[in-house]
């Protein structure tokens, strides 16, 4: 197969990033809710397959950015998505307890894989900024978070296989696309992005001598995805004991994901008048703030205004995050960045259902939610500290 292309288009990307996230969230939404509900676990039982499944993605994010440094992008990116795929198909026959939690296990490690290469490569496209790409990219996941989590509610009225065929379907679109569009030539890519960077004299922001601050920038994301991924697991059941149904669960997810669509390209026209250091602290402080007004949340309108507040510093906040990220990269270590960026992330969305589960059980919502806003707020503080002091956003 041919990789006379030097790079990926930016639409390729796009819908990429679209089918991988659609895919995702058939799985992610449900998952909590089908353990407790119908598999009968408990939240902390719930929690530890979550858990598990989030570690495969660790292990996942850091195994793609090696690669995609170290060996060939285009054929792990055919083998995780392969993975990925084949555990879903697999789903769709063998879906109890035990198969479902070890099923998860090899979900988690090709999708994990597959979300390090997608950054990877853009981060590479030369056609646009890095800023403007990965900014894309966010709107392309989350058209995928509006499809999914719009059809999952309804979709499981007619059972968990369903579910599973559905997601199947969109996983096997995205091999395909990944089979015929990704063989690119990586080292000429590689070159473009590097005479890109030096004509624009950002030798010093490509030291890759800020390990310090890239950790603390891992773990503010550890934080925010911590956080986030309470809205994914015990907040189903915190609605659904609250006489919310699930459907109306769904719905939340696709408000978040319909405003990010639509209010994306604004937030990010508004941005670019502004410093990118600026932009994330006011985004992550009132994505932070919206975890201290669920406190108080009982009606199903209180919910609504919340995942508003929250998706509006969303869109503000999470999208620069990798593009700060990428800033600190060498050339021969943008997949390496990446990875750590993802890393952290799963493990944010590993400790989270845990995390999440443990409080509840051991304390009350009220005390989770405000331990999950006090802990972006520092971490955020402690990122843009280290950041001024380096110069560096």
């Amino acid at each position: 197969m041919s990789n006379s292309k030097k790079e990926l288009s930016l639409p390729v990307i796009l819908i990429y990033a679209l089918l991988l996230n659609t895919g995702s969230s058939f799985m992610w939404p449900l998952t909590t809710i089908y353990m407790h509900d119908h598999l009968g676990m408990s939240l902390t039982i719930s929690g530890v397959v979550l858990f598990g499944m989030s570690v495969f993605m660790i292990i996942g994010n850091y195994i793609g950015g090696y690669l995609f440094d170290q060996w060939s992008p285009y054929k792990v990116a055919l083998i995780s998505v392969s993975i990925t795929l084949i555990s879903v198909i697999i789903l769709i026959f063998f879906h109890g307890g035990l198969s479902y939690s070890l099923l998860l296990l090899t979900y988690g490690l090709g999708n994990g894989c597959s979300l390090t290469l997608l950054n990877s490569y853009a981060s590479l496209i030369t056609s646009k900024t890095t800023r403007y790409v990965f900014n894309a990219v966010y709107i392309g996941l989350n058209v995928g978070v509006v499809v999914g989590t719009a059809s999952v509610g309804y979709l499981l009225n007619y059972g968990i296989t369903t579910v599973f065929i559905v997601a199947a379907t969109f996983y096997a679109i995205v091999f395909f696309l990944t089979l015929f569009k990704f063989n690119i030539n990586i080292e000429e890519a590689k070159a473009k992005k590097l005479k890109e960077n030096q004509m624009q004299s950002t030798d010093d922001s490509q030291s890759g001598n800020h390990v310090k601050l890239l950790l603390l920038i891992c773990l503010m994301t550890f934080a925010i995805y911590m956080s986030y991924t309470l809205w994914e697991s015990v907040m189903s059941v915190r609605l659904t004991q609250l006489g919310i149904s699930f459907e109306h669960y769904s719905l939340l997810w696709t408000i978040n994901g319909l405003m990010i669509v639509f209010g994306q390209p604004l937030i990010n026209k508004i941005g670019n008048r502004f410093k990118m250091g600026s932009q994330i602290c006011f985004g992550i402080s009132i994505f932070a703030l919206s975890f201290f007004l669920l406190i108080g949340a009982r009606q199903y309108l209180s919910f609504v205004v919340i995942i508003v507040i929250l998706t509006f510093g969303e869109m503000n906040g999470l999208p620069s995050i990798p593009v700060w990220i990428d800033r600190l990269a060498n050339i021969k270590e943008k997949g390496k960045y990446q990875g750590t960026y993802n890393v952290f992330m799963s493990m944010g969305r590993a400790a989270g259902p845990l995390i999440g589960g443990l409080f509840v059980e051991l304390f009350n919502y009220p005390t989770l939610f405000i331990f999950a806003g006090g802990f972006i707020f520092f971490t955020m503080l402690m990122a843009l500290i280290e950041s001024k002091k380096a110069n560096l956003l």
